[in-house]
């Protein structure tokens, strides 16, 4: 099966601890790196983690509180100085170009690569990213300012060869490619070999769902439907059920019962409170509602 982890870099909200970094995450999809958010401290997270940063062509922005982009400019320029000639592609709401330009024009001179911003609408659930292996739809959630989560969405692979029934039917190589994808042979004869008979069926696609951060929305439930994961906000323990409405947060048991009502396979909560010393509360209500639920932690690697 080909590689789909979620690495982890920070799990923590807006204010800083000696706990947990800001938000941000790196997903690992068949060798090919995207980073989701970018707080303060993920570029020496980054390197804690052993992820390869010439691998990493893409970051996703999910809205421009300083707890999600501040580690912005700080990772660009050490690409800067890394040599990089790569192009990076960045996708966010549409102000966060017009505040990292002059940025970029003042601390990243001189630079060898072109960073490509790639803004997009809150509203509406919109493709903003699609590749042979895997397509990111934006989730649109409800927060004090305009905020998406992400929605990744592998694509199916080829079928798997039976390497004995090809040799026994003697296809030619040329012909391999067209069974991988579905087609039947034909025999010289006319005689008709069923593509099941050459082939075995690829894994199913793997799907995983960011979301944070936001009230609780069960708007978003049938776009998260059935994901392989879901990534959730769990800023607080439900008995602060009343800051999170009036923060536009959500609390570990809204999140559980998000997870059960779209009926995810994992739930993964974060972005905990600086409140909180000890996360247990959070995961604990999670799992009371729905068992398979993990408290995320900065270097957790989950592969689907």
């Amino acid at each position: 099966m080909e590689k789909f982890e979620v690495n982890i870099l920070g799990c923590g909200s807006a204010l800083p601890t000696t706990r947990h970094n800001a938000s941000s995450q790196v997903l690992n999809i068949r060798e090919k790196l995207f980073m989701i958010d970018c707080g303060e401290g993920t570029q020496t997270q980054l390197r804690r983690s052993k992820l390869k940063f010439s691998r990493l062509n893409h970051i996703f922005i999910s809205h421009l509180h300083g707890d999600h982009c501040f580690g912005l400019i700080g990772l660009l320029s050490t690409f800067g100085l890394l040599g990089r000639t790569a192009t990076m592609h960045i996708y966010s709401p549409k102000e966060l170009e017009s505040l990292m330009l002059p940025q970029i024009d003042f601390f990243c001179k001189g630079m060898d690569y072109k960073i490509e911003f790639h803004p997009f609408e809150t509203q509406q659930p919109t493709l903003i990213y699609d590749d042979r292996s895997v397509c990111v739809e934006t989730i649109p959630l409800k927060h004090r300012i305009p905020c998406c989560g992400f929605l990744f969405k592998e694509k199916a692979t080829a079928n798997h060869i039976k390497r004995d029934m090809i040799d026994f039917y003697h296809i030619p190589t040329y012909a391999i490619n067209r069974i991988k994808n579905g087609e039947d042979y034909v025999l010289e004869d006319g005689t008709i070999v069923p593509n099941s008979r050459l082939t075995t069926p690829s894994a199913q696609p793997r799907s995983y769902a960011y979301c944070s951060d936001t009230i609780y929305n069960p708007q978003i439930l049938e776009q998260i439907r059935n994901v392989d994961m879901l990534y959730h906000e769990a800023t607080f323990a439900e008995s602060e059920a009343g800051r999170a409405k009036e923060t536009f947060h959500t609390t570990a048991a809204q999140a559980a019962q998000l997870a059960k009502d779209a009926n995810v396979k994992r739930l993964l909560i974060g972005h905990y409170s600086a409140r909180y010393d000890d996360e247990s509360v959070l995961l604990k209500e999670a799992q009371a509602i729905f068992p398979n639920t993990t408290a995320s932690k900065e270097n957790l690697c989950i592969a689907l």
